[in-house]
């Protein structure tokens, strides 16, 4: 198995600290705001990564931060005249509302960094010790002079390397690239007690703390969007390596960036979408179909074109799904041969090469195409063989990429499951709300079709099953 590592830049095999079991970090949000179209894409590859290391054998330990104190959060406080833990327990209730939705397995552990205060401490007294980190009237801050072997990830060379927009620019710093790892308490901002004084963590630091905590000193997998290689994660390993003596993490894994009609995404050009925007418009199926279809280190571009089309993907496995449910009660018929071990084993061979989505996809698409060719070619074929076809896309499509949900299509076809009519009541009185009068009808004449008569009362609205 295959990963490409941005830290050495080429492919390497996997090979665990500690097989079979497996860590695994992946920078999460930072809860402000409602997370964009663009974060779901790390998200939801970071995901499937997990659930192909679990598809293989790997005891998969994923942790996933929660940044909770920030610049960002203290500005969004300020202009509302709240809180700052107003404001991260809102938008941590709507991340975890959202990546539900998006199909999103939960982390094992989702620390935040006003958790982590006595760890971050930790460490910065050991870079202190050291003189790696050097304190200017409260705020300490890591002498990037003192790594050598900083801009090893993101390939940058410390002598070329000048402020820019992205480092702060610090009178008080040895060098404009050093970066702070605590810093002094300004007025109306949260803050702790520490030995240098009232203050906070730097964002950077943050993070080494969690990791190591949960996942220990050094770990297999570190994962993020391309934006955190500089300086987030290239700042993460400068100041973990320097406080342990040893790696921080084995293999670096980078997101690619989506960009909305062929360019970048930004609220000033209009085209910003949040996550909760686009789950609101089409299914979590459509979207990470879309998603798997290109390469995850690769730029994805969205567009309406593009997510109707894999809507339109998904509805085909959707409907193939449902032919092979209904075929299973079949108990007679004519026995098929059929190779699946074939498509499995494409499968692995694409997913094993830097899990190659787009690959694996195509192998599930051609599975379906000729499926769909013998059903239509043989009417009477034995529930064998409808069996395992859909073992081959639960175990693919849906458990590992999670572009199919079989349990709710399941759900579909058993009519007597009052807890599934009873959420597509709540879907179309949602529609209803809207004035998305097309939805609502479609919604209830499907209902129809499957025996299920909806009738709408001053009450609200309630339902009876057709009886043969």
């Amino acid at each position: 198995m295959l990963l490409y590592n941005t830290l050495t830049k080429r492919k390497e095999e996997f090979n665990p600290i500690d097989p079979p079991r497996v860590s695994m970090y992946v920078c999460g949000p930072t809860i402000y705001d409602y997370f964009h179209i663009g974060n779901g894409r790390t998200f939801v590859m970071s995901d499937i990564i997990r659930r192909y290391l679990i598809y293989k054998g790997y005891d998969v330990k994923f942790v996933m931060n929660l940044t909770d104190v920030d610049d960002k959060i203290i500005k969004k406080a300020n202009e509302e005249g709240v809180a700052t833990t107003e404001i991260t327990a809102r938008y941590e209730k709507a991340f975890m509302e959202d990546i539900k939705k998006f199909k999103v397995k939960p982390a094992d552990v989702y620390p935040k960094a006003t958790e982590h205060i006595k760890e971050i401490e930790d460490i910065i007294e050991r870079l202190e010790a050291k003189g790696i980190a050097y304190n200017v009237g409260g705020n300490v801050f890591y002498d990037v002079g003192k790594f050598n072997s900083y801009g090893k990830l993101s390939g940058k060379n410390i002598n070329d390397l000048e402020a820019g927009a992205r480092i702060e620019v610090n009178e008080e710093k040895k060098n404009p690239l050093d970066f702070s790892v605590w810093k002094k308490s300004k007025e109306g901002e949260p803050y702790w007690h520490s030995k240098w004084g009232e203050g906070r963590p730097g964002w950077h630091i943050e993070c080494s703390a969690m990791s190591m905590k949960h996942l220990g000193e050094t770990i297999d997998i570190h994962a993020g969007g391309n934006d955190l290689i500089f300086p987030h994660h290239e700042n993460e390993i400068a100041q973990s390596e320097a406080a342990t003596g040893k790696e921080f993490a084995h293999y670096w894994l980078h997101f690619g960036f989506l960009n909305i009609d062929k360019q970048k995404m930004s609220k000033s050009l209009g085209n910003f979408f949040t996550a909760r925007d686009i789950l609101s418009k089409y299914p979590a199926e459509a979207l990470r179909l879309l998603f798997v279809q290109s390469h995850y280190r690769s730029p994805l571009n969205f567009s309406k074109e593009l997510i109707e089309s894999a809507q339109k993907g998904s509805e085909k496995l959707n409907n193939l799904v449902r032919s092979l449910i209904t075929g299973v009660e079949k108990h007679k018929g004519e026995k098929i041969d059929f190779d699946f071990e074939k498509f499995k084993s494409l499968f692995a061979q694409a997913m094993d090469d830097d899990f190659n989505t787009p690959k694996a996809t195509a192998v599930i698409f051609d599975f379906v195409k000729e499926v769909n060719k013998l059903l239509t070619e043989n009417e009477n074929i034995e529930s064998g063989f409808y069996k395992e076809a859909l073992e081959f896309l639960r175990i693919t499509a849906d458990e590992v990429l999670g572009i199919v949900d079989l349990s709710e299509i399941e759900k579909e076809n058993n009519v007597s499951d009052d807890a599934w009519i009873l959420e597509q009541i709540e879907f179309r009185l949602k529609a209803k709300a809207e004035k998305n009068w097309q939805l609502a009808d479609e919604i209830r004449n499907y209902l129809a079709e499957k025996g299920i008569i909806l009738e709408d009362t001053k009450d609200g609205t309630t339902y009876k099953k057709k009886t043969n």
